[in-house]
């Protein structure tokens, strides 16, 4: 039975929620992010240094909001407890922005042994899931992960300057077009 267009028209309506009322959002976002995610493969130490600076920067801003926030709290048991945590991040903060490259050869280090860690459970949960047709998908993914994390871990700590602002332009360029396409056919199904 075939739809009627009212129907299709609110199944889209549905599924597109505000999207459907302006698409071109959603590819202006993706066009910008597709950019920014360009810029950043030929500029990854920049993105690198950017990146981990701003995290720097969170962490002391919050280190900050937890000092000020355990200094209004007095009375409550773990005021003490609150003002360690903001020393801890507020020396987070100043140890990254003194020293960014240590910090990020700390960062890779963590992606990379994330990647790894990741892909040998992706590995076994591959071959506990043998019985399904498409259990060679999660193979295929942890292969790729032992992998990637295998090649940062065999270059580290002198590819630290580049690798964090080149998966961050990866995924710049993976979120920019999936956007980009995503707001194609929203605009072509308000059509």
């Amino acid at each position: 039975m075939a739809l009627l267009t009212s129907q299709l028209t609110d199944i889209q309506a549905k599924v597109l929620g505000a999207v459907a009322n302006r698409p071109g959002t959603l590819i202006w976002m993706g066009l910008l992010m597709i950019v920014l995610g360009t810029i950043g493969v030929f500029a990854e130490a920049f993105f690198s240094i950017a990146s981990i600076s701003l995290m720097g920067g969170f962490a002391f801003a919050a280190g900050i909001m937890q000092a000020l926030h355990a200094f209004q709290a007095r009375g409550w048991k773990s005021v003490s407890i609150q003002l360690i945590f903001a020393l801890i991040y507020v020396a987070i903060g100043v140890i990254v922005w003194v020293s960014p490259e240590a910090a990020l050869e700390g960062v890779t280090l963590y992606l990379a042994t994330l990647l790894f860690a990741t892909g040998g459970l992706r590995l076994v949960t591959a071959f506990q899931h043998t019985v399904f047709r498409e259990w060679f998908l999660p193979l295929i993914s942890a292969a790729l992960s032992i992998l990637l994390g295998g090649l940062i871990l065999s270059g580290w700590p002198d590819n630290s300057t580049w690798v964090p602002g080149m998966l961050i332009a990866i995924e710049l360029l993976l979120q920019g077009w999936s956007l980009f396409f995503l707001g194609i056919a929203a605009k072509n199904a308000v059509k």
